[in-house]
């Protein structure tokens, strides 16, 4: 388990993008944390860490935002308004399986059995200091 603070945004995406240099196509990211905790933040720094030129937005109401990296593509899910694990099986079964590319999970905790064993999990919190405390475990 690592844990890191972070102040700012900034802080958060290079928080992502120092994890991106450790996962390799066919991972899976679970992200948890409270609404405005960073978790798009996060995803941002892990698209950059994989090379994408594309800067990445919260998929809250298309389920699924694709970007296009030199390392693979990058699957952002998130999972918030899904109203059953069924759902999003369905819609994005495919996603859920790239063995060529990341798979990264907002809101992961709402549908565990979604998150396959393996998975890297990174919780976002909010600090009492205005920051956030984010902790990985692989």
């Amino acid at each position: 388990m690592t844990s890191v603070h972070s102040s700012n945004s900034d802080e958060t995406v290079a928080a992502g993008r120092a994890l991106a240099e450790r996962l390799a196509p066919g991972d899976v990211v679970a992200l948890q944390g409270d609404l405005g905790a960073g978790k798009t933040h996060f995803v941002r720094g892990l698209v950059e860490g994989w090379e994408g030129a594309e800067r990445a937005t919260s998929p809250t109401f298309a389920l699924v935002h694709e970007y296009d990296t030199r390392r693979g593509p990058v699957y952002h899910l998130d999972l918030y308004r899904a109203g059953s694990a069924e759902e999003i099986w369905s819609a994005a079964h495919d996603e859920l399986h790239a063995p060529h590319g990341l798979v990264v999970m907002e809101w992961a905790d709402r549908f565990p059995e979604l998150i396959p064993p393996g998975a890297v999990r990174v919780d976002i919190v909010h600090t009492g200091d205005g920051g956030r405390l984010i902790t990985v475990n692989p």
